[in-house]
């Protein structure tokens, strides 16, 4: 596990479905160049060697390059390969329970979709950030059910009623050069997406616009 204690703001990286280890970690170094800060490694049809393989490699280039990295769902390889974090949907494993397994260390991060009461319970687990989404239509999770952006304006009053340190708030689904001004503008720390970063053309540059709108905001808020 890196020093990270913190939950960075601006864009984190989901990973795409591809089994290539090279394939990813060049496309990591190259968001990372253009200001990436977190990733998640998400492949939920990876068999268990590859899940690991993956992690792994992107636990090592991550380390070396500064950048946050979580697992999605299998906190057990997040342990494993060292990672910062993990991350839980409604159908993985129990926060409470995980928190417990993983220790106070590890950032934990959980989805929330659009539901504010389902975000003001899983404080109560230490999480590094509550995602909301999807907030736009989603190639990745195409029956996903929408977020309103009003979502991440309450999700931020929320945690900003808290004492330091705070919990981030995440936006996620079908984010793009076209929105990603709006869902900062309605609160948003973070941006978590995976097609219009890693299926760019010019991953870097993709990067690059995406982190803009964050800028002014480089203090990680957990």
């Amino acid at each position: 596990m890196t020093t990270h204690a913190r939950f960075p703001s601006g864009l984190y990286g989901v990973t795409p479905d591809w089994d290539d280890p090279d394939r990813l970690e060049l496309a990591v170094r190259q968001a990372a160049r253009g200001g990436m800060r977190s990733l998640q490694l998400r492949h939920k049809t990876a068999s268990p060697a590859l899940r690991l393989t993956l992690a792994r490699r992107c636990q090592q280039v991550c380390h070396e390059l500064g950048v946050v990295f979580l697992v999605n769902d299998d906190w057990r390889v997040a342990l494993e390969v060292g990672a910062d974090g993990v991350h839980l949907g409604q159908h993985d494993d129990e926060p409470g329970a995980v928190r417990k397994a993983i220790g106070p260390a590890m950032l934990l991060g959980v989805s929330c979709y659009a539901d504010l009461a389902r975000a003001r319970a899983l404080l109560d687990h230490q999480v590094a950030y509550i995602a909301f989404g999807a907030m736009f239509v989603s190639p990745t999770k195409p029956l996903a059910p929408p977020a309103p952006l009003g979502v991440l304006t309450q999700g931020r009053a929320l945690v900003d009623t808290l004492g330091l340190p705070r919990p981030a708030v995440v936006a996620i689904g079908g984010i793009g050069p076209q929105n990603v001004q709006k869902v900062a503008d309605a609160g948003a720390h973070a941006i978590a997406v995976v097609g219009s970063l890693f299926q760019a053309p010019d991953i870097e540059a993709a990067a690059r616009v995406l982190s803009a709108p964050f800028a002014t905001h480089t203090t990680p808020v957990f």
